[in-house]
């Protein structure tokens, strides 16, 4: 018989009895005295932290990523020299819903990629979409607030998330990719993944190039529509979670291809759109996409919390050979990402074993919240200070070939209108290029379900009125299926009802059409 384990308290005394409380007799009062008790109900109620603000429904498993490319001209990068292979950690997610939210809801998707490389971890930290819906970091809270609850009614409202659309044209792209069939994979095997902003790569030369960077599913583009994710929903709220677990259980590792798309600084400062724009894509025909390697992900976590819910994924976390760019939403997310970990998981939360790098870490960080570096941190115990004067004796010290190229500046420091550009162009290239009739007719449909939702006929026409500066025919679409969708037995308003003569555009150009803009 295997010789078995003592259950311990968490200062590891035995555990003299699991099952009965102290009490002062058999009906008597319970005594203080009872430690053990009172350890489980303490450790009981802090078993939760606080979700994510956003991305709080989420799904992983650990892989590797291999290069089978030589790309070595673009960048010095280790883990991305043909070759290669890094361990990795994956997180999928949803962007609205809270940690008890269905997985198969319409919404975008977040892709977050962990690399475990010999200089550090670099984190992937993308979504299923190569664009977002704003440009400027202004009005990301804005945007995550009409995604989550109404104040009042505590209901998602369509108002809300139209409203803000309809006062923001850039962001017309992301919400056609979103009613479209993409807006609703059948799993997360079944999406791409998008670094979405651009980045750069530095050569062993120290000469940078602009980047974006693509994961391609090799499991095909599986979507479901509306109704056939109403059943699912119906059956479980965990349809995601289920799939991505059960596939890898049964040895049936999901693959992406790993691409992607090059610039130069030349091409940048001659580029007929802003390269650094979120709310745009980058032409394969102008930049086409170039190999690289592929990611497969191999096993799940043997403890979901610890993996995958506490796994924290930042864009500030870079290596040698990649970098960031102007891009303005990425220079927000690389401080706000990292501060989001630190209030949700603690000061250190860098340590913490899932997110910790495969490397040793030395750094001049001290005490605070998750402190478990053990022993000494700064190399040295007289150094817990920089600079000093025991570098001589293991104390850490700078590294000064990790140091970038200077970033050619792109113009005066000012608060530039971001309104002036052409926010319709490409969505419609989408819309009546890229997609078949079959494909506009769920669009519509979808959108225009969505649309039914919304209590003032000014938003309404507001966002419908940009619909018809992308085309008329997708105007025309989503108008007939919006008014369908009101007709029918099932429409039901949830949404906390706005008066058609509350929405006043007020400040930033909102609302001001492409011409009036630019004539200002």
């Amino acid at each position: 018989m295997a010789e078995r384990n003592t259950l311990r308290t968490s200062a590891g005394a035995p555990w003299p009895n699991n099952q009965d409380s102290l009490s002062a007799g058999e009906r008597g009062p319970l005594l203080l005295q009872d430690y053990q008790l009172i350890e489980k109900l303490a450790h009981q109620n802090r078993e939760r932290i606080p979700e994510r603000t956003v991305h709080a429904k989420g799904w992983g498993a650990h892989g590797r990523l291999v290069i089978t490319e030589d790309i070595s001209k673009y960048t010095k990068a280790k883990c991305l020299q043909k070759g290669a292979e890094t361990p990795m950690l994956a997180r999928f997610s949803t962007v609205a819903g809270e940690s008890g939210a269905a997985d198969h809801e319409r919404d975008v998707r977040g892709f977050a990629l962990k690399f475990y490389t010999e200089d550090g971890n670099w984190d992937m930290v993308g979504n299923n979409t190569p664009i977002f819906f704003v440009r400027d970091p202004y009005k990301f809270a804005d945007f995550i607030h009409t995604q989550k609850r109404h104040p009042k009614t505590n209901m998602r409202s369509p108002t809300a998330m139209f409203d803000f659309w309809s006062l923001s044209p850039e962001a017309v792209h992301q919400v056609t990719i979103l009613m479209s069939d993409r807006g609703l994979p059948q799993s997360p095997m079944h999406m791409n993944g998008y670094g979405s902003h651009t980045f750069s790569l530095i050569n062993e030369k120290n000469e940078r190039v602009w980047v974006k960077f693509h994961y391609k599913t090799e499991q095909g583009h599986d979507f479901y529509t509306n109704a056939e994710a109403e059943k699912i929903i119906g059956r479980t709220r965990e349809g995601y979670q289920e799939r991505l677990f059960n596939t890898i259980e049964e040895g049936k590792y999901p693959r992406w291809k790993f691409q992607i798309q090059v610039m130069t600084e030349e091409e940048a400062r001659e580029c007929a759109f802003n390269p650094f724009d979120l709310t745009k894509v980058w032409p394969h025909a102008d930049y086409p996409m170039i190999d690289v390697g592929f990611f497969e992900l191999n096993r799940n976590a043997d403890n979901y919390f610890a993996e995958i819910e506490n796994a924290a994924f930042s864009p500030s976390n870079i290596v040698p050979g990649i970098s960031w760019s102007p891009d303005k939403m990425l220079q927000a997310r690389i401080f706000s990402y990292a501060d989001a970990h630190r209030y949700r998981l603690g000061t250190h939360y860098e340590t913490i074993p899932v997110n910790a790098p495969k490397i040793p870490v030395h750094n001049y960080h001290k005490d605070g919240e998750m402190n478990m570096f053990g022993g000494v941190r700064t190399g040295n115990e007289n150094a817990y200070y920089e600079p000093n004067s025991f570098s001589d004796q293991g104390a850490a010290v700078e590294d000064r070939s990790a140091q970038e190229p200077p970033l050619a500046l792109f113009g005066d420091a000012d608060r530039y209108d971001h309104k002036i550009y052409d926010d319709y162009g490409q969505c419609r290239d989408l819309v009546m290029k890229v997609m078949n009739e079959e494909q506009r007719q769920r669009l519509y449909q979808n959108m225009g379900g969505a649309v039914a939702g919304v209590t003032s006929d000014a938003i309404v026409e507001r966002w419908l009125g940009h619909l018809k500066q992308v085309h008329p025919d997708y105007e025309a679409g989503v108008r007939k299926a919006m008014q369908e969708a009101r007709a029918s037995d099932e429409y039901q308003p949830n949404s906390h009802p706005v008066t058609d003569d509350t929405p006043q555009v007020t400040g930033g150009g909102a609302g001001k059409d492409q011409a009036q803009v630019a004539a200002e």
